[in-house]
């Protein structure tokens, strides 16, 4: 099996995922840093695993780890190992640290966010909106960041005074980047940030997530302290992140598919279709690190070793022409069946879908309706993605507003 070395700077990743899923579902991949694992690169195997008991989230099966190969300064250690919370953990311990998030994330009570998220997409609009006329516009630091962050901050209670800390250490806990001598040091900043904001609200509880955690845990819920935070620390990351990626994607692809544009602002194609193609064709998660086999596993013709590490690349496997026909790579928002799993499957399922959803089905609408006439402000040739191996996460996304609705037009 030739082994692929993901690279650092995600200068291709297209063809990267091409070369993944050329070869076979179960490929032999160089992370950064020179860590060795597997990846799975089609749908159907990808499926298989995510529900197979013999994978787990237990790091201390990793043969890697237990031989101390993988050093505390690793730029990826806080996401192959960040520290016990729902994503770390299988069995009953999952269920019982997921389940109160989960409630939370329903979508009937993810609904109820709905008036929220409209008010700071309006707020955020109309920012836009007073910038100097004329004049090429960060896109993704100026929309696509601020509300995803406002919505998950606001659900889990954190202040906005700590946003640009939270970018600052986030931007480096993704980075592939990140100096080794910075990581440890950048972990330990994150812990107290966070423990900072559970203190705060075991305090002063509030009508938030984090306090409701808290409140468990009191109750009988058995949450440790190093749980919850490390709970929040998860949910503040993946509730942000990927929405970003979701909304800047979806920019994208429409600006590069202006005829799919079109019928889309002329309403012929739904935003709910444009939301779940850009999902499966350019996915906002390249790849999610880690789980361990605990025995040697079948798939396809190879075999996952016992005490491996394994990857899901989900860039890969979104393409797969096995699942989506000999159109996979191609971007088509009235494409269906559209059953991709950009958030996963399996008892590890993202919890939060439902909410990224409702901010992408909310946001993406009223940009277009407020700027109809926005366009990219650089060929998309030029569009450079951040050096991040798990996130499909541009560095920016220069864009001309045009007139807004109702001023000129």
């Amino acid at each position: 099996m030739t082994r692929i070395a993901l690279d650092p700077f995600v200068t291709d990743l297209d063809g990267e995922s091409a070369a993944l899923r050329a070869a076979g579902p179960l490929a032999e991949v160089e992370l950064p840093g020179g860590v060795h694992v597997y990846a799975v690169t089609r749908h159907a195997e990808a499926r298989a695993l995510l529900t197979d008991s013999r994978v787990v989230k237990d790091i201390n099966v990793w043969n890697a780890w237990q031989r101390g190969e993988i050093p505390m300064d690793w730029p990826l250690i806080g996401l192959a190992n960040p520290g016990r919370s729902m994503l770390t953990v299988d069995g009953a311990d999952h269920r019982r640290l997921r389940t109160l998030v989960a409630q939370a994330l329903t979508v009937k009570r993810v609904e109820r966010l709905r008036a929220g998220i409209e008010a700071l997409t309006n707020a955020s609009l109309e920012r836009l909106a007073a910038l100097p006329a004329g004049q090429p516009v960060d896109l993704k630091a100026e929309f696509a960041y601020p509300l995803p962050m406002n919505v998950i901050s606001e659900l889990m209670g954190v202040d906005a005074a700590d946003h640009p800390r939270l970018k600052e250490l986030f931007e480096k806990f993704f980075s592939t980047q990140t100096p080794p001598e910075e990581v440890p040091q950048m972990m330990a900043d994150l812990g107290t940030l966070f423990t900072k904001i559970v203190d705060s609200k075991r305090a002063n509880p509030g009508d938030d997530l984090t306090s409701a955690l808290i409140a468990a845990s009191e109750d009988g819920d058995h949450l440790s302290d190093e749980e919850i935070v490390n709970t929040l620390q998860l949910i503040i990351a993946a509730g942000h992140e990927t929405t970003i990626s979701l909304i800047v994607n979806v920019v994208e692809a429409l600006q590069t598919h202006p005829e799919q544009r079109k019928k889309v602002l002329n309403g012929e194609i739904g935003w709910d279709g444009v939301i779940e193609e850009t999902l499966r064709w350019n996915t906002p998660t390249s790849h999610v690190l880690i789980r361990f086999a605990t025995e040697d596993i079948e798939v396809g013709d190879e075999i996952l070793p016992k005490g491996e590490g394994l990857i899901v690349s989900f860039g890969a496997l979104g393409r797969d022409e096995e699942q989506y026909g000999p159109t996979a790579g191609e971007f088509d928002a009235t494409r269906t069946p559209n059953r991709h799993i950009a958030f996963g499957h399996g008892p590890h399922v993202c919890p939060g879908a439902a909410l990224s959803r409702l901010e992408a089905g909310i946001a993406l609408p009223a940009l277009y309706e407020r700027f109809p006439e926005l366009d990219l402000a650089v060929p998309a040739s030029e569009l450079r993605n951040k050096p991040i191996v798990t996130q499909n996460d541009l560095h920016e996304l220069p864009v001309e507003l045009g007139c807004p609705f109702g001023h000129g037009n």
